[in-house]
């Protein structure tokens, strides 16, 4: 319509869209918290506390779960409205929203009936099936150019390994493992969504610069022509997940449960892959990736010394069992992901 009423001309800039996407889904998932709340506690859909976790969790049990639900929605109706819906790279970003987010309803269900939730073999493998088709919508894009299946290193200019085929299982773990890490993060109030806030802003910026041929030249990184939408996305979802935060915070009136983070872990990995960021997803998500690595840590270590490394883990708890309060644990990782996202960014022009 913009060429018969010139001030329709501004919806075509990707940064005003991003603006109202960000504002249209704050204000959705303002909207959204209070019935959400009340219809998941009346359905008895309250958190079940694992027993080995700090004491005062308990008092945790029963606030209601799969509040996941509040971000998802208050994602995709902005989606809808915002975005270039001819985009392949966006429709590849929405569908993992809906599969990675029916596998993290799917767990919180079973979680709710039995206190564990499906197993972690089971957990990876539907995350891996739900992986396949949304890589191959991503390959079906034609504005990379043919440099999809390479792979960029920061700080290097001409440091760009092609993987060929074995860049779909490359891309595989980074979408699965960011599912998980923030899967992982995802233990006390506001904690895990506070680095999702700081993670998707961070590849705002990103997916822009990288779907924007001046900037993508000047700053000798890959210009992936349809990538700019994701910017949108991305706005999307840093505006739910405010919206999210006001009853997330603590103490806690609702949990994303794995409806959240499941899904925006893998959303997060999506993007990544898109913008041909992969690389920079370690230190965007440096909290998930630490908070990933403390487990894996814990583990091994324990089956090798039948000790622990950690007091607890993942992370968070450790700190906790140290006697750090729960809120400060919560602000001081925020720092440390502002902090992290600071530095990726600054790696856009340090080559």
């Amino acid at each position: 319509m913009h060429d018969t009423f010139s001030a329709f001309n501004v919806f075509r800039y990707i940064t005003f869209r991003a603006s109202l996407a960000v504002v249209t889904a704050l204000i959705i998932s303002f909207l959204l918290g209070p019935f959400v709340i009340r219809l998941l506690a009346r359905k008895n859909f309250g958190e079940r506390i694992r027993e080995e976790a700090p004491d005062h969790h308990m008092v945790k049990a029963g606030t209601p779960t799969m509040g996941g639900i509040i971000i998802l929605i208050s994602t995709l109706i902005p989606a809808l409205f915002w975005l270039d819906l001819t985009n392949r790279l966006v429709w590849a970003a929405i569908l993992a929203l809906l599969l990675f987010g029916g596998i993290g309803i799917y767990d919180d269900m079973t979680k709710l009936r039995d206190g564990y939730g499906i197993t972690a073999r089971k957990h990876i493998l539907l995350q891996c099936l739900a992986t396949v088709p949304v890589l191959m919508v991503i390959a079906s894009d034609a504005g990379f150019d043919g440099v999809l299946t390479h792979i960029y290193v920061p700080f290097f200019k001409n440091l760009q390994p092609d993987f060929s085929f074995f860049y779909y299982f490359f891309a595989m773990v980074v979408i699965v493992g960011a599912s998980n890490a923030v899967n992982l993060t995802d233990g006390l109030d506001g904690l895990a969504i506070g680095p999702i806030i700081i993670a998707f802003s961070a590849y705002t910026v990103i997916a822009y610069v990288v779907g924007h041929a001046g900037f993508a030249q000047y700053l000798q990184i890959p210009f992936i022509r349809h990538a700019g939408e994701l910017a949108i996305l991305c706005g999307s979802v840093v505006g739910a997940s405010l919206g999210f935060l006001w009853y997330n915070a603590y103490p806690a009136q609702i949990f994303m449960g794995n409806t959240g983070s499941v899904s925006m872990g893998a959303l997060l990995g999506v993007v990544a892959v898109a913008t041909k960021h992969e690389i920079i997803l370690i230190l965007v998500g440096g909290i998930f990736v630490v908070e990933a690595l403390s487990v894996i840590i814990q583990v091994l270590y324990f089956k090798m010394t039948r000790k622990r490394f950690f007091l607890m883990a993942p992370l968070h708890h450790h700190f906790e069992k140290k006697g750090w309060a729960e809120p400060k644990v919560i602000i001081r990782f925020w720092i440390v992901a502002v902090l992290l996202a600071l530095v990726s960014l600054s790696t856009l022009k340090l080559r």
